[in-house]
């Protein structure tokens, strides 16, 4: 355990895991990185009781963010959770970032807890410094956003390249969320882009506001809503079909790099909704027929583009400070993935990129049974 790690389980993350807890064994599993000539730590999987993407900078422990559960049937299932006030917001199609100040800067991570580059970049300008300035102690939990994402692009029509949506602010170390209120009258004093909300409901009323939201949210093709108690502690989620099914969409456009569970647990996700909600024999047809579609069409047209000798995968077009941008694509590469580039320009001091994210798995298996190999069922 090297000397600044052993520091930290002393100290903050120490007092997170407890005495009892395995300090040498949980060490060992936290990754050194390096970021611009500095040290850092993360811990890239859940488990030992640390939530997935804890890093380490300097003296300071930025939290990780906990899985949220999901309900499958919102009554009684948001009942069974809440018992006062319930604060919903919009769950944003993007990827989760934290940003927190450490060691003297400003750095953005990954759900994994990687330093991400370009996001680092995006976040070291007004309002994101000046707040961490005043609140040093916390970390900034939003969602990146938008078509020019190097993770998860989602179009939505507020935001022309990428942004980011605020929707939690949470203590260093221990994770400890500040309340919706507090949140809500901390980011309009520092003018802080938040995730949309939809106000307080009792639990009573909240599985027939929730429907008609989601209902609203399904047409325009976005994500679903997130429920949160008073004190910001308690937290529950629930999604569209038009979320579901784009999810399996994207899943078998690479059939081969997304396991059965990833498949299994959409199914049933709208098999709940379409049973709650008491659709009729025409509605489960329509939505048994697009959930077929989102399944099978993409691994057609999967399977047609490697025939034709191209490669499969998450394209991303990414604009922005070249040095960020360089960065970003040699992480990736040390990380393993496989990028082909398909254009690479300047426009206006910027640097513009368009890569595939190459589906390793898929493409290697479809070549291969494309070439006669046989499977092994």
């Amino acid at each position: 355990m090297s000397h600044n790690l052993a520091a930290q389980f002393d100290g903050d993350l120490g007092a997170v895991l407890g005495s009892e807890a395995d300090h040498e064994t949980i060490a060992e599993t936290f990754q050194r990185r390096t970021f611009r000539g500095r040290e850092y730590f993360h811990f890239p999987d859940a488990r030992h009781g640390i939530d997935r993407g804890v890093a380490i900078v300097g003296e300071t422990v930025v939290p990780g963010f906990p899985s949220i559960p999901r309900t499958l049937v919102l009554d009684p299932g948001i009942s069974g959770v809440f018992s006062g006030p319930i604060y919903i917001e919009e769950k944003l199609n993007g990827y989760n970032v934290r940003i927190a100040r450490a060691d003297g800067d400003l750095f953005a991570f990954t759900r994994s807890g990687y330093i991400c580059p370009f996001t680092t970049h995006l976040v070291r300008t007004d309002p994101f410094e000046e707040f961490l300035a005043e609140f040093p102690e916390l970390t900034i939990c939003g969602e990146l956003i938008g078509m020019n994402n190097p993770y998860t692009p989602h179009e939505y029509e507020d935001v022309d390249d990428v942004g980011i949506r605020v929707f939690d602010l949470r203590k260093n170390g221990t994770g400890t969320p500040l309340s919706p209120e507090t949140r809500y009258e901390r980011c309009a004093e520092y003018d802080l882009p938040e995730v949309p909300r939809f106000g307080t409901v009792d639990p009573a009323e909240a599985p027939e506001r929730v429907a008609t939201l989601i209902d609203d949210l399904n047409e325009r093709e976005r994500e679903g809503v997130m429920l949160k108690s008073a004190d910001g502690e308690t937290q529950l989620k629930y999604t569209t079909a038009a979320t579901h099914q784009a999810d399996l969409a994207h899943a078998f456009s690479q059939p081969f790099d997304y396991g059965r569970e990833f498949l299994f647990s959409r199914l049933i996700r709208e098999a709940f909704q379409a049973a709650e909600r008491g659709e009729s024999e025409t509605e489960r047809r329509e939505r048994a027929q697009a959930l077929g579609e989102a399944i099978l069409l993409p691994a057609i047209e999967a399977v047609e583009t490697v025939d034709a000798g191209e490669r499969i995968g998450d394209e991303h077009t990414i604009r922005g400070d070249p040095t960020a941008i360089e960065s970003l694509i040699t992480q990736f590469l040390s990380q393993g993935l496989q990028l082909d580039i398909r254009e690479d320009y300047y426009d206006d001091g910027d640097r513009v990129v368009t890569f595939c994210k190459v589906a390793r798995s898929s493409q290697d298996k479809i070549e291969h049974y494309l070439a006669g190999g046989l499977i092994d069922q």
